[in-house]
């Protein structure tokens, strides 16, 4: 009998130990932004250091990768620092990263602001034979007016596709600042007392939509912050 029910026992615990282990995994959660900003940054690579895997941001700065409680991930990025963090439980996280400094391989140059950063990289795409940044007008297709060997070279090049990538990138960086101008750290501090887990909860929970603040002034900027703090601390109380 005690021969039998050794096997047996050893049986269940593989399989109920297998799946309790497997259970331990989850999908940590969490967005990237620039530190001193509410712009978050897309195409970060965040990597488990425990099981090497890694996924990117997306447009939005936002992650999800497998992990375990205190797992290390590292969240890399050009032009930022990297940035190691413990997974320490199930809760989304907010990562800052900050700008490194300008180095003789980047583009950017010191002293210029983001967005000159961002079309001077364009530029660099042009000068790269990229006129279209991969999506060329239909009129190239034209014989004798146009350039068919360029239409097909836009739509199929390496440059091109890696401009169209860009281009898509550059678009929403622009959206995003747009935003920050109306809605950042400095502004919210001003006329809230949030701080610490609070603010940070408060501006991903609230941040307006760029068609939200097109048409804004500054006036439009705080009566946002005011009204949106109180529903949030009306959450708070909850």
């Amino acid at each position: 009998m005690k021969a039998f029910s050794l096997p047996i026992i050893l049986f269940i615990y593989l399989i109920f130990g297998a799946n309790f282990s497997h259970a331990q995994d989850f999908l940590a959660k969490g967005v990237i932004i620039e530190k001193g900003t509410n712009i978050r940054i897309a195409l970060c690579v965040v990597t488990n250091k425990r099981t090497k895997k890694a996924v990117g941001s997306n447009d939005l700065g936002m992650y999800q990768i497998k992990a375990e409680v205190g797992d290390t991930l590292l969240i890399e990025k050009r032009n930022f620092i990297d940035q190691e963090i413990i997974v320490r439980d199930h809760k989304d996280v907010i990562v800052y990263l900050v700008r490194a400094s300008t180095t003789l391989d980047e583009v950017t140059i010191k002293g210029k602001t983001k967005k000159e950063d961002l079309d001077e990289i364009r530029r660099e795409f042009k000068r790269q034979g990229s006129f279209y940044e991969g999506k060329p007008p239909l009129m190239l297709l034209n014989p004798i007016s146009g350039s068919p060997l360029t239409f097909f070279y836009e739509l199929f090049g390496k440059t091109p596709a890696k401009a169209r990538r860009f281009r898509k990138y550059y678009d929403n960086e622009i959206k995003l600042m747009q935003i920050d101008r109306f809605f950042n750290k400095t502004l919210i501090q001003k006329y809230t007392d949030f701080e610490g887990r609070n603010l940070d909860k408060f501006m991903l929970d609230y941040s307006p939509t760029i068609e939200m603040v097109k048409n804004w002034n500054n006036y439009d900027a705080v009566n946002y912050i005011r009204v949106s703090a109180k529903k949030y601390t009306d959450t708070l109380k909850n």
